[in-house]
């Protein structure tokens, strides 16, 4: 039984966004396709006691350093010249990612998904401001007045607890982090792992 590759994602990480628009030629060459599965990065750094960067390496300006030239690395290596970093960063991501639980339930999470990358990491917005969120929303040509209902609903909060839950069960204790198999891969330097596991597990 083929079961696809697991995305877990969240807005906030531009390490997300980066291995995001990677992940189409990696489906093109494998012929696999993503399930993206929104969670709370917040609530994972919550359930494993990591925390983000800027703060664990608070002390370690070479440290901070290094990634930041990594990221340009990455970026100027696959010719990602749109992203940008948001100054708004960080950004509270709650509202977001219970808007992609409701997008994925009314069947519009590649649209959702890939609007709210762009105004986060492209053309950069405020995305933890309601007025923001729903103007974007409307932007895009997404249901904005039904995504904003069903977002508040309790079972939408649930599922993405339960998202989060799942990725914290799979090992994940950050964002990005893939799950081939039972195989966990943690990165978007680890993509070429990623893409190499799914070509061993396709059938001969």
């Amino acid at each position: 039984m083929r079961t696809d590759p697991i995305f877990y994602f969240d807005f906030g990480s531009p390490n997300a966004y980066l291995a995001h628009r990677i992940l189409p030629g990696i489906e093109g060459r494998t012929g696999a396709t993503f399930r993206y599965v929104p969670v709370l990065l917040g609530g994972l750094f919550k359930l494993t006691g990591n925390q983000a960067p800027m703060i664990a390496f608070a002390n370690i300006p070479h440290k901070l350093a290094y990634e930041r030239r990594e990221m340009a690395r990455f970026v100027a290596r696959h010719g990602l010249t749109a992203f940008q970093m948001n100054p708004h960063f960080p950004v509270n991501t709650l509202q977001l990612m219970r808007l992609a639980v409701a997008a994925q339930t009314t069947d519009v999470l590649p649209g959702y998904v890939e609007a709210m990358f762009h105004f986060m990491w492209e053309a950069p917005r405020k995305l933890d401001d309601p007025a923001v969120i729903a103007a974007t929303l409307a932007e895009a040509g997404l249901p904005a007045e039904q995504l904003i209902t069903l977002a508040q609903a309790d079972a939408t909060k649930a599922a993405l607890i339960a998202n989060t839950q799942a990725a914290y069960d799979h090992g994940a204790f950050g964002i990005p982090s893939f799950i081939v198999g039972n195989e966990l891969y943690f990165g978007k330097d680890r993509l070429p792992d990623v893409e190499a596991e799914i070509g061993a597990r396709r059938p001969a």
